[in-house]
């Protein structure tokens, strides 16, 4: 009968954690190799206790070592344990008097002598304490087969009994020996990754920093090709398709003779081309409003007050124009407002303001509708949020039942 799911699991996890498993050899191997990675803090402590007036020259010796002791720690565990310790990043060479200050003032290099001075050694008692164990558990688990090897005479009387409670305690020491292993080999680790990498805050801030201006150089490209696309419609497929409306219009004036049927195909395509025209310059509009790059926010904002379907009062005051990118960012904000007011609010009358502070640019969108604007009901206040997040800017709603709504927004903008 095969075993049961459960039962084999636990044969499989004791086969796995077994004294004789890869686990506890490689475990074992790993522990055992930091005792001569500690040999020389640990000969520089001996060395200063029995020489006390050579501790400086023993001191600068073992920090001279210790760019070679990081790499052959940082081999240690990535050979041994399969872990992968990232290395300190610098911005001059070593050998040049730049990159020699640079490292005396970096803390990462502190922090890697500590672990040389203070976590080493330790280890390195830690191996040894190991290998004891290991040859304990072996010598009284085997016990009885080296015993019988002694002569009869030199067995004395009970011998067994103690023979007995050897090969007891070298066995339960066989079992523990494996799990003392990893846990040495576990602390050993959880040291070397804050004290021999660089330091965690630091790089996260670092990757923070990069990540955030990755994603400033793609929206700036994003932007970039919107305008081209906007330039290529204008200058491209709007031109010609107001081209064959006019020649269109021309033609229905001009060619009066025509039958009742031919009359009636041009004046629908001239209808056709006119709402072409139309819902291309909606289209142009949307992908980057040639008024915005040409004249400013505020001329662009002043075209989608004119166009609202309900009164705007709009009020921009700008020291100086912003970066192209929030600019973009504030003009489709304010767009998407007006046409969230235009569909839900049920409002008769909407106010717009646009300022800015130093290096932040603050919009305020005020409606007297029936408020109770709410992001979770898919209103189109979730695609705001979005995009002012996207240049790392804030948004405040409060639209209380019975209203009035206010969006706030806060866009960063430079100085």
């Amino acid at each position: 009968m095969g075993l049961s799911g459960a039962s084999r699991r636990t044969t499989t996890w004791i086969a796995d954690h077994a004294p004789w498993s890869p686990w506890a050899r490689r475990n074992t191997a790993f522990t055992v190799a930091s005792i001569p990675m500690a040999l020389p803090a640990a000969s520089g402590f001996t060395y200063a206790v029995v020489a006390p007036g050579r501790t400086p020259a023993v001191l600068l010796a073992v920090l001279l070592l210790g760019p070679l002791l990081t790499l052959l720690q940082r081999s240690r565990f990535r050979e041994l344990l399969g872990m992968d310790i990232p290395a300190v990043g610098y911005q001059h060479r070593p050998l040049v008097p730049r990159g020699l200050l640079e490292r005396i003032r970096s803390e990462s290099t502190w922090r890697q002598y500590g672990y040389h001075l203070l976590v080493s050694p330790l280890a390195g008692i830690g191996g040894v304490l190991i290998v004891l164990a290991w040859a304990g558990g072996v010598t009284g688990a085997t016990v009885y087969a080296w015993a019988w090897l002694l002569p009869v005479g030199d067995r004395e009387a009970g011998w067994t009994q103690d023979f007995d409670a050897a090969t007891v305690l070298g066995c339960l020491l066989l079992l523990a020996a494996p799990w003392l292993t990893a846990a040495l080999a576990r602390l050993d680790a959880v040291a070397a990754v804050a004290l021999l990498g660089p330091n965690r805050a630091k790089e996260l801030a670092r990757r923070v920093e990069d990540l955030a201006e990755s994603r400033a150089g793609v929206l700036d490209a994003a932007d970039l090709e919107r305008r081209r696309i906007e330039r290529d419609l204008h200058d491209g497929a709007q031109q010609r398709l107001v081209a064959l409306a006019m020649n269109l219009g021309i033609a229905r004036a001009t060619l009066t003779d025509l039958p009742p049927e031919a009359k009636a195909v041009i004046d629908e395509a001239h209808r056709e081309a006119k709402e072409a025209i139309e819902e291309l310059n909606n289209l142009v509009r949307g992908l980057h409003p040639a008024v915005l790059e040409d004249r400013g926010l505020d001329a662009a904002l002043s075209g989608i007050a004119a166009r609202a379907p309900l009164p705007v009062e709009l009020t921009v005051e700008l020291a100086r124009r912003p970066d192209p990118t929030v600019e973009a960012v504030a003009y489709f904000v304010v767009s998407e407002a007006l046409a969230n007011v235009a569909k839900h609010a049920r409002a008769s009358r909407c106010r717009v303001d646009a300022r800015r502070d130093a290096d932040l640019l603050r919009i305020t969108v005020t409606d007297d509708g029936v408020g109770g604007a709410d992001p979770a009901r898919g209103t189109g206040l979730v695609g705001l949020r979005k995009r002012v997040g996207s240049v790392d800017g804030t948004i405040l709603i409060n639209s209380p039942l019975g209203g009035p709504t206010v969006v706030t927004v806060e866009l960063p903008c430079g100085l």
